[in-house]
């Protein structure tokens, strides 16, 4: 006998059953990564999404990235947000050094990890959008483990500021590459320029029109803690809704956000930016699914050599910036190497700029994934521990953190 209200098994998991196995698994394997061997959280975040993905128990598919790209999107949305807010341009006008120094570090990483793709015998146009994607430092990890550390200072602020300015400058170089990657692959000419064209200037409009909407609407409701969350991420996520609406950039709009909210509230109608627990789930989301879409295979092959030359490259590129504009802008003796070190993270927004390469022409985007998720599969592990390291040794950490 069949009783027609029992489910049918195996059931399908939903993404509202997806949403909660990410998270528990992510903060299982987290706890135990923090509690017994003393590092980054992330890690843990990190291998929980191995362990569920393909590479391993297989229970996330390969295509998983792609039917949770809403949760991906929101989570960097969050993350890029807050990041831009912490981009305060009086700063960046009382020390010019300070923005030359950001510029600079982000040029030399780009022009050193494309020499070095170039003498591995990856074509210019490849290696070039490896180099723009290399570029970026991953916001997710230095934010989480700065807020882990409750780290303040010198190096922390920096660490940020130039997160924000080579994650900027990384989708910029991203987007130039364009035209010439349309062209290689035969589409007219007019679609080629104007894509780049449509891509960066209809992103800064949307981060423009959802600043004015946000501060606004913040003078409005009032300086209230409660409705002010409420009104940061309900405009957070239609900033996102409208962004894949119009296929346009989620991290040049929110950034774009971000950026103008801190800076054009000349009245102080919002207040200090707080997203506390809420925010923490969108971190854990992005790391496990970032864990899932990670590729071990290419490290074993003769791309190996490539990828350990991509991140070799990438250090000293930033690090070489760093060092000579270091004294100029402000850092003390000892916290230019620190600082290189806090930057060498690479995670999701990696992932998703690959992802959103691939998704115009898969071919390249298969060779671009080879070196660039390789990459990333060795500094997800690696980056965490790099800006730990560099945080509690510039002095920066909460002591008591270490207990939280």
């Amino acid at each position: 006998m069949e009783l027609s209200f029992l489910p049918h098994l195996p059931g399908a998991v939903g993404q509202l059953a997806l949403f909660g196995v990410l998270l528990l698994a992510g903060l299982l394997v987290g706890e135990l990564v923090w509690r017994f061997l003393g590092l980054p959280r992330i890690i843990g975040y990190v291998l929980a999404g191995v362990l569920l993905g393909p590479q391993v128990s297989g229970l996330l598919g390969p295509g998983v990235l792609t039917e949770a790209r809403v949760l991906i999107d929101l989570s960097l949305g969050l993350i890029v947000f807050e990041l831009g807010h912490r981009l305060d341009f009086q700063w960046l006008k009382r020390n010019r050094w300070l923005f030359a120094a950001a510029i600079a570090e982000s040029a030399l990483s780009f022009l050193a990890i494309h020499a070095a793709l170039l003498a591995f015998g990856f074509s210019p146009l490849l290696a070039a959008t490896a180099a723009a994607i290399g570029t970026a430092t991953s916001p997710a990890v230095v934010l989480m483990v700065a807020h882990e550390l409750r780290a303040a200072g010198q190096v922390t602020e920096r660490m940020l500021l130039f997160t924000a300015v080579n994650c900027t400058f990384a989708y910029v170089a991203l987007t130039l590459l364009l035209p010439l990657l349309h062209l290689e692959h035969a589409v007219d000419w007019t679609e080629a320029l104007l894509h780049p064209v449509y891509l960066l200037g209809g992103s800064v409009l949307a981060g423009f029109a959802a600043s004015l909407a946000m501060l606004w609407l913040a003078g409005w409701v009032g300086k209230r803690e409660d409705r002010q969350f409420i009104l940061l991420v309900a405009l957070i996520v239609l900033a996102v809704a409208l962004a894949r609406g119009l296929n346009l950039s989620v991290v040049v709009t929110l950034i774009t956000l971000g950026m103008l909210v801190r800076n054009f509230d000349r009245r102080h109608a919002l207040l200090p930016l707080r997203f506390g627990y809420g925010g923490q789930l969108f971190f854990v989301i992005l790391f496990v699914l970032t864990g899932a879409s990670l590729q071990f295979g290419a490290l074993a092959s003769p791309v190996g050599l490539a990828v350990a030359a991509f991140i070799v490259a990438r250090f000293l590129g930033k690090g070489l910036a760093i060092l000579v504009f270091g004294r100029l802008s402000g850092v003390r003796p000892g916290g230019a190497g620190l600082l290189s070190l806090a930057l060498l993270p690479m995670s999701g927004l990696a992932v998703v700029m690959v992802l959103d390469t691939a998704a115009l022409y898969r071919s390249f985007g298969g060779e671009l994934a080879a070196v660039v998720l390789s990459a990333v599969a060795v500094l997800e592990i690696l980056g965490p521990v790099a800006t730990q390291f560099a945080l509690k040794r510039a002095g920066e950490a909460d002591p008591a953190a270490g207990s939280a």
